[in-house]
């Protein structure tokens, strides 16, 4: 059964349906303007519009790579750390290399 929500994005209230709960909307809703600030962050001067359309795109990019089974953005940064790591350990002559938790 779908319930009604009520969640802010851009500055406006919107009313939602969703069989989803609301700790999920909102975890939505969070995820959504958090992406948002980082594309509007990089483009100060855009109107919101292409900021929607940004995010919009940055997140079907995501989601498609997912689908496809790709690393996410955050295996890639644990990925390259652990390289970096690697590197520095190999320099200072550590025998074990370490491992970050990110």
């Amino acid at each position: 059964m779908k319930s009604s929500h009520r969640i802010r994005v851009l500055g406006r209230e919107i009313q939602v349906k969703s069989s989803a709960s609301a700790r999920d909307v909102q975890e939505v809703e969070s995820y959504v303007n958090k992406r948002i600030s980082e594309v509007a962050v990089s483009l100060p001067n855009a109107d919101q519009q292409l900021v929607s359309l940004l995010t919009l795109l940055n997140i079907t990019e995501s989601y498609l790579a997912l689908q496809r089974g790709e690393p996410s953005g955050a295996d890639k940064v644990r990925e390259t750390v652990d390289r970096i790591l690697s590197k520095i350990d190999m320099t200072l002559g550590e025998e074990t290399p370490r491992r970050v938790d990110i």
